[in-house]
Formats: structure tokens, sequence, C-alpha cells
């Protein structure tokens, strides 16, 4: 356990032994895994799989809601139970709330997957923090999240938002004290405790950039097309079976 600070990325698509150790090498001491189109009982089964003495596993879901031409994610730490993608903006900021998770935008104002800055500033009394730093994207792309977090006065964090092992451990958020379990992050998270975004600058660090953005091209294309087309009903669809109909009425599809 720290008995300092406490290194957190707040976003990991990828886990296994080599990401843990890579966190661990990089010192970070907690990783927030949350993969995409994956129910969270999976998630939470696998974080605590990997969870060791040095390196601590958040479960968490980056949420799809709206349909795939107005999509906008939001990053929720604390579920206790499942949610599903696909449902409406304020069905999903609704059921965040109901289980008191803490609620954080990933990447806005990138694509159309995020965000907007007025979008975060109507909801700033909703969210918990703005990512300002992205380890897959470019200077100007995080420019945009740092400017909205001043804006409204919200708080950042930072993450590798790793989807390939290499990308672990180029950035993280440093908060204050000991945060490492769930509910202490979560409870950091809500409470505005005080972090500082921390990201690596070296040119393994650049180059992994462009292999993560790179990726992110296969994911958009063949990916998405295996997504829709080839591999059936999402696991995280609101009408499959697994949600029992509970969002039915918020479903996007």
């Amino acid at each position: 356990m720290t008995a300092g600070p406490t290194r957190v990325d707040p976003h990991v698509k990828v886990l296994d032994e080599r990401v843990v150790e890579r966190a661990r090498q990089s010192g970070v001491d907690a990783l927030v895994y949350a993969p995409h189109f994956t129910r969270l009982p999976e998630i939470r089964g696998r974080a605590e799989r990997f969870s060791t003495e040095d390196v601590t596993v958040v479960p968490a879901r980056e949420v799809f809601t709206g349909d795939w031409g107005n999509r906008r994610h939001l990053l929720a730490v604390g579920l206790d139970e499942p949610v599903p993608d696909f449902i409406t903006f304020e069905a999903a900021l609704a059921e965040f709330e109901r289980q008191s998770a803490a609620v954080l935008v990933p990447h806005p104002e990138f694509m159309n997957v995020s965000l907007t800055r007025a979008e975060a500033g109507a909801y700033r009394d909703r969210i918990d923090a703005v990512e300002a730093y992205n380890a897959k994207l470019f200077g100007r792309q995080n420019d945009r999240g740092r400017r909205i977090a001043e804006a409204f006065d919200l708080p950042t964090f930072g993450s590798s938002y790793a989807h390939l092992h290499g990308t672990v451990g180029t950035a993280w958020t440093e908060f204050e004290g000991d945060v490492r379990g769930e509910e202490a992050l979560v409870t950091a998270l809500k409470e505005r405790r005080p972090r500082t975004v921390v990201r690596r600058r070296d040119p393994a660090t650049r180059l992994r950039r462009l292999v993560e953005f790179a990726h992110l091209g296969y994911e958009n294309s063949w990916g998405k097309f295996d997504r829709l087309l080839l591999s059936g009903m999402e696991a995280t669809h609101p009408r499959h079976i697994a949600y029992d109909g509970r969002f039915d009425d918020v479903a996007v599809y």
C-alpha cells in the first residue's frame, strides 16, 4: 500500500499480467479498467483477477450514450449494477447518479464521440472531472480538454487511454493520499480532491502515441464493421437479455 501520493491511470482498455507489470515498473499504483462493449461483471472479475499487492485494478465502464451518429462517451467509476451502451445521455447520467458513481468526461470534443464544450458547461454540476491529457491524442486535442475544465472550473484527470500494452505508464493522475481502492478513488473524484496530471515526454512515448492513433483507425474501420455486421448483438446492447428489459424505454436502437 502507498503511504504518500497515489498514481492512478484512470482509463485503460487492456488488462493482463504484462499491463500490470508495466504499471508497476512505471510506479503506477492503480489502473481503472474500462474496456469497450464489455459487461460490468466481466470487467469486475478481470479487475479482481489481475490486481496485485503493488497495482490495484479498479473496474469501470465507458458507456456509449446515444446512437452511432451522435455518441457521447461517459466514464463511470464505482458502478454496482450494469449499465448498457446505446441509451440516452440523460438516462445514463441518471443511472450513474442513482448508483453514486463518479462521472468522468474522456477525450472531450474528440471526433463525434465526446462531450462538446457547450455540453460540458451545461452538465458541469453532474460531472466530476474532465480529461485534460490523453496519451493517445495530440497537443491541440488535449488543449481542448484543459480549456473546457478551466472554463467551467472542473477538476481534471490524465490517462494513458491504453488500447495497447506499451502505452501503459505514459500518463497518470497523482492524488494526495492513498486512493488505490475503488471506494477511495470514487470518493476522491466526487470530493474533487487535489491531484496532478503527469505525463512522459520522451521520444518513445511520442512514438507510442502514433502507434495508438494508428490503432484507432483499425477500431473505426474493420473493428466497427465486425461489431456491427458480423458479431451480432453487442453484449452491452440495452435490449440484450442480460438487462432484463430494464432499459428498453431509454434505448436508442
